[in-house]
């Protein structure tokens, strides 16, 4: 039997955040590739190693974790006063699926340096020294975001003292600005309601704060749900049981937030929407061992990606955070204490993020420009991923 021998495609393995993925340049793509459809969420699929029954992507690039399992195709864009489009796929481990329903926060951070790096910059607008803005069209969302990237002797700044939570190392920082987070017509909230109860079969009416921004997200109270708001991963994780519970809420809550048109269809949109557990600022040992007290935070909050509490925090979920603490009377903006916020710092497994956020209310709805937060970005390696020819 004669079995086609591999071909080998340029792409960088970066990470962005607490986030780690393949990027490619559209035009690297091979030609039957370079449109959405089948045969480019199979090429993705084979070069992350999915789908895998044993759930560790060894025979990919995937890192066995929604985290790790990320594909990014940027291109120079095709919009009005934008320098690069972005198309984020989100690559189930276990199943033949790329979710391209939802962008990655965390990576969006890597997207200019990325951008810049690799010629989809007008070099006009790279300075040889200081900061460029990139203006990136999130093309899964329809949405513009502005990534600050610092430059040094005209090339990406990588390195410097800049921590964050959930990453070893520090590096640059790179602030990244999410603007009109909102779906294509502002409704922040697709129920109308800033609160609202949410009957779950087998778990009961939970309060539930659902929001549009950044993310669709669906908030409840911890004790709600029979935790503090304190747990780490394996709490979560190596609980069937309380995997199940969360499933059952995403799917139900799609369902209110008219994300999907019946329950079963749920499964099939696994990035979107995350469910997220809120608690007032509580005194709690990290996953790195670091201790934190209530001083160190407003709130404490909790996320799934793709059926497992996620190691930190989900990057398009911090802004939905922010939004919702900006927001009087949400789940959130109560837990923080209420009354009237422009920004945030919760508690997260891996330890503490601050984004900022302003919204209004106009003419009955709620408004948001921007979002902000600071992440970083560095290249862990570039040159080419190889997959068999008959892969795709």
């Amino acid at each position: 039997m004669v079995h086609k021998p591999q071909i080998k495609i340029p792409a960088t393995y970066m990470r962005g955040g607490t986030s780690k993925g393949v990027f490619f340049r559209l035009q690297d793509l091979p030609e039957a590739v370079q449109k959405p459809g089948p045969a480019r969420d199979a090429l993705l699929l084979r070069v992350i190693g999915s789908p895998d029954p044993y759930q560790k992507q060894i025979d990919g690039m995937g890192g066995a974790t929604s985290s790790t399992s990320k594909m990014v195709i940027l291109s120079k864009s095709t919009q009005p006063d934008h320098d690069v489009d972005y198309m984020f796929g989100q690559v189930s481990i276990d199943k033949p699926f790329v979710d391209w329903s939802g962008n990655c926060g965390n990576l969006s951070a890597a997207v200019g340096p990325f951008a810049i790096s690799n010629g989809l910059v007008d070099a006009d607008r790279i300075p040889q020294n200081g900061v460029a803005e990139v203006r990136v069209w999130q093309a899964n969302i329809e949405k513009t975001i502005l990534v600050r990237v610092p430059i040094t002797d005209g090339a990406v700044q990588e390195t410097g003292d800049f921590e964050l939570d959930g990453v070893t190392f520090p590096a640059a920082e790179v602030p990244v600005a999410f603007m009109e987070p909102a779906d294509g017509e502002g409704a922040i909230f697709p129920t109308g309601n800033v609160v609202d109860e949410l009957e779950v079969p087998g778990v009961g009416t939970l309060t539930a704060t659902m929001l549009n921004a950044g993310i669709p997200t669906i908030f409840v109270n911890a004790w709600d749900i029979g935790y503090t708001g304190a747990e780490l991963q394996e709490a979560i994780n190596s609980d069937p049981k309380a995997l199940a519970i969360f499933e059952t809420i995403r799917a139900h809550g799609a369902l209110r937030m008219g994300l999907v048109p019946a329950i079963a269809e749920a499964a099939n949109r696994q990035h979107t929407p995350k469910v997220a557990f809120v608690a007032p600022p509580l005194d709690y040992v990290t996953s790195s061992g670091k201790q934190l007290s209530t001083n160190d935070m407003d709130l404490t909050v909790r996320a799934l990606s793709m059926g497992k509490l996620h190691h930190a925090m989900m990057g398009t979920a911090a802004v939905a955070i922010g939004t919702a603490a900006a927001i009087e009377g949400t789940l959130v903006n109560l837990a923080a204490g209420g009354g009237k916020r422009k920004a945030v710092t919760f508690g997260h497994p891996s330890g503490t993020l601050q984004v900022g956020a302003e919204a209004s209310l106009v003419d009955g709805q709620w408004q948001v420009d921007k979002a902000i937060m600071s992440r970083s970005a560095r290249v862990l390696m570039e040159g080419w991923v190889r997959v068999p020819g008959d892969a795709f």
